[in-house]
């Protein structure tokens, strides 16, 4: 997926009054009404990132990359080809475990969510590399995957739960629903890669916090 961020507590210090800081991201979140978060808001998200990439016990840079599912794609000659390599990705919880197929990505394949927009796949995999050792108790349940063949663009829309604690000191659960468009040219590469949520980008953040840990249904 995506998301590949987590805004890290070392951006905001905890008050003394946990009931006054939940009401201000709730009240936060029912004014960004499920829209992208605000530009100052993705600036934290990419600086906590780099952040993290800088003093992540296991860099990237003095390590192995997890290994990536490469030389086992089938021959990609239509939308359903990409469909099923995508649904196989799923099964192996990608975005949980960082092994998904890279081949069927373009290099310079546009990722966003609600937090993050940037370029590039490589940069993908190593985002989740780093995420990887944070996730605890994790899964990541694709509910329904389906193909948009339009006059303009070609396109799979996946819909997907993920679930997980976080390895923090006070464990918040993250509980999201959402939705992934991939968008192919007319090579069937993705070019671009969006999510959306069923919650803003304030609630998903609070989630980090322990604000909102709880299970979220639509």
């Amino acid at each position: 997926m995506a998301r590949a961020t987590v805004a890290w507590p070392l951006t905001l210090p905890f008050s003394n009054n946990r009931k006054s800081n939940s009401c201000r991201f709730r009240c936060a979140a029912r004014s960004n009404n499920g829209r992208d978060a605000s530009p100052a808001i993705k600036i934290v998200v990419e600086g906590v990132t780099e952040l993290l990439r800088l003093f992540s016990s296991k860099k990237s840079s003095d390590r192995d990359s997890i290994e990536r599912n490469r030389g086992q794609m089938p021959s990609i000659s239509c939308v359903e080809d990409v469909l099923e390599v995508i649904q196989d990705d799923y099964r192996r919880a990608y975005f949980l475990t960082g092994n998904f197929t890279v081949d069927i990505y373009a290099e310079d394949c546009l990722f966003e969510d609600p937090t993050i927009k940037f370029r590039g796949r490589d940069r993908y995999g190593q985002n989740l590399d780093l995420l990887v050792p944070f996730f605890d108790k994790a899964s990541l349940e694709l509910e329904k995957i389906q193909k948009d063949l339009s006059p303009e663009t070609s396109s799979i829309l996946a819909s997907w739960k993920l679930r997980t604690y976080l390895k923090l000191p006070w464990r918040p659960l993250i509980s999201i629903k959402g939705q992934t468009t991939y968008n192919l040219d007319k090579n069937y590469k993705i070019t671009r890669h969006s999510e959306s949520w069923n919650i803003s980008a304030i609630e998903a953040i609070g989630q980090i916090f322990g604000f909102n840990s709880r299970e979220i249904d639509v």
